[in-house]
């Protein structure tokens, strides 16, 4: 991380965990959780973001250096994508800051958003500072704008249209779907820069 680094502020009202309501609970978790990744993601090195912790691990490339047939991304990165959801591939830090992002941009495009752009029109980066930066954007966005809503809005049908579950799922499923997303990959960020800090120690 370098020393000008700003991400925005990880802000969490601790008064929510004391509201009794579905909406409350569903914020007070992604709140929560996202003040201890960021935690973390503030902390982040350069070679930490990029470490391969196995052979043939996903990516963040700069375009024309990727190793899988399919990317995901605009502009100079992209993304290396598995070739199916049970893909063995480990996955670096880097990755898994990029696939947070595009999840997070196109629950909030097709939420709050015009309903328009998918996950293959996010721009992502290589380097450490502004990869963090752009995943902040968008859970920021998203935090918003679960924020806003009236309690009720927690059990409406359709509020989000990303996917035809979301479509057909009260809107409570989809915060906590993210908020699984958050804390799972979160957790897999914090081990691998654990695991790089002990294999790299002195």
């Amino acid at each position: 991380m370098s020393d000008d680094a700003t991400y925005g502020s990880p802000a969490f009202d601790w008064s929510v965990l004391t509201v009794p309501t579905p909406l409350a609970m569903v914020r007070g978790q992604l709140g929560f959780s996202w003040l201890e990744v960021l935690g973390r993601l503030v902390t982040l090195e350069q070679e930490e973001f990029e470490w391969e912790p196995g052979p043939d691990a996903l990516r963040v490339v700069r375009r024309g250096d990727e190793r899988t047939p399919r990317t995901l991304g605009v502009g100079e990165w992209v993304m290396e994508w598995p070739e199916g959801s049970d893909s063995p591939q480990p996955r670096t830090i880097a990755w898994l800051v990029a696939h947070l992002t595009e999840a997070f941009f196109e629950r909030w495009e097709w939420t709050f958003g015009d309903r328009i752009a998918r996950r293959d029109a996010v721009a992502f980066s290589g380097e450490v500072d502004p990869a963090i930066t752009g995943l902040t954007r968008w859970v920021d966005l998203w935090r918003d704008g679960v924020d806003s809503l009236p309690e009720d809005q927690v059990f409406t049908v359709g509020l989000g249209q990303a996917t035809e579950i979301d479509a057909q799922a009260p809107f409570g499923h989809l915060v906590l779907h993210m908020n699984r997303e958050l804390i799972h990959h979160g957790a897999e960020i914090m081990v691998l820069q654990d695991l790089y800090r002990a294999r790299h120690a002195g």
